[in-house]
């Protein structure tokens, strides 16, 4: 996992530098419940970074600290190299966001919302608004609807109108709080190649979600949450290396297989124990035994071996825990998945 390079409060090292975000010892309490506790985000410039979990594990404050929405209790925030909230001024106009839902005039049309959003942006060139406007308006799939009232919109319409918000201007970070909340798959899909190409160009996205389908798409680096907590976090190929991988044998001879597995070195786990959640797909008489992280056998060394024993073995394949395994494991918490 990566760990956080940290500078001495109010300093910049170059190692929070490279970072689009780092945090240390994040920590925000609400009297006296803890919402965030001592979290350390890693978060390198140009990914797009999922930040997962369940609902109610302190993602949305999270986001709240880092844009200076609210502010923490203990602990560092810096965004773009520079530390927050003090180089807020500096900082948030290279940085768009989407924070639990745009915030939208109903009797004003979508494009005359965005017209008045820019008008507030001191950094915005009034000359190229309306061209900026359309531009926006058109990425985020609006081109129909951007001159009718904003009252006649779904919610994912109104997501979609606040995500071109965060686009009026060049972003180096863009922060998505459950941007797809609302959207229809089509809508779903967009958005995901929208977070794609985004990142093509360059910007840092850091989108928050509960749906691990989606992230599981579009992201390159993961942090997960639970209860506050900052469980896990890294590159999608170190989590994915945090798994394992099982052997499932079909046979007969259930004993002898699983004596044959043992001898060869592989963890015998069950034969088709109750509490296996795979145990409905699997046919009957199946012995399963976990293989070793490092240098597992061949899966032809293994069936030589098991029809030498005399085993017969009517079918053999693997079993990697998936993304959602891992998360549920960390988590004790299903997530909602959408596929």
């Amino acid at each position: 996992m990566t760990q956080l390079a940290t500078a001495a409060p109010g300093t910049t090292n170059d190692t929070t530098y490279d970072l689009a975000i780092a945090t240390h010892g994040l920590t925000k309490r609400y009297r006296s419940q803890t919402a965030v506790d001592s979290i350390d985000l890693v978060v390198p410039r140009g990914a797009v970074y999922g930040f997962l979990g369940p609902n109610g594990s302190g993602k949305t404050t999270t986001i709240r600290v880092l844009l200076g929405l609210a502010a923490a209790t203990v602990g560092e925030v810096h965004l773009l190299g520079r530390p927050m909230p003090s180089s807020g001024r500096e900082v948030l106009p290279r940085v768009g966001a989407l924070v639990e839902g745009p915030a939208l005039y109903p009797f004003l049309s979508g494009r005359a919302n965005l017209r008045r959003l820019d008008a507030a942006d001191r950094l915005a060139p009034s000359r190229t608004r309306e061209r900026r406007i359309t531009e926006a308006i058109d990425r985020v799939g609006l081109t129909n609807a951007g001159d009718k009232r904003v009252r006649a919109y779904s919610l994912g319409m109104k997501q979609r109108l606040g995500l071109a918000a965060a686009l009026l201007q060049p972003r180096e970070l863009l922060v998505l709080d459950e941007p797809t909340n609302g959207l229809d798959p089509q809508g779903t899909r967009e958005v995901r190649h929208l977070v794609r190409d985004l990142a093509a160009d360059g910007t840092t996205v850091f989108v928050s979600s509960h749906l691990l389908a989606e992230v599981e798409q579009i992201c390159t680096h993961l942090g997960v949450m639970s209860a506050g907590r900052l469980v896990a976090q890294g590159t999608m190929a170190e989590l994915n290396a945090t798994g394992t991988t099982r052997l499932v044998v079909t046979t007969p001879d259930d004993a002898l297989a699983l004596t044959t597995l043992a001898g060869l070195g592989l963890v015998a786990l069950t034969a088709q124990a109750d509490d296996d959640p795979d145990h409905a797909r699997r046919p009957e008489g199946s012995v399963t035994a976990q293989l070793p992280a490092e240098s597992p056998p061949p899966v032809e060394d293994v069936t030589a071996a098991l029809v030498r024993a005399g085993v017969r073995v009517r079918g053999l394949q693997l079993e990697t825990d998936t993304l959602e395994d891992r998360f549920v494991a960390l988590t004790g918490e299903g997530f909602e998945v959408v596929r």
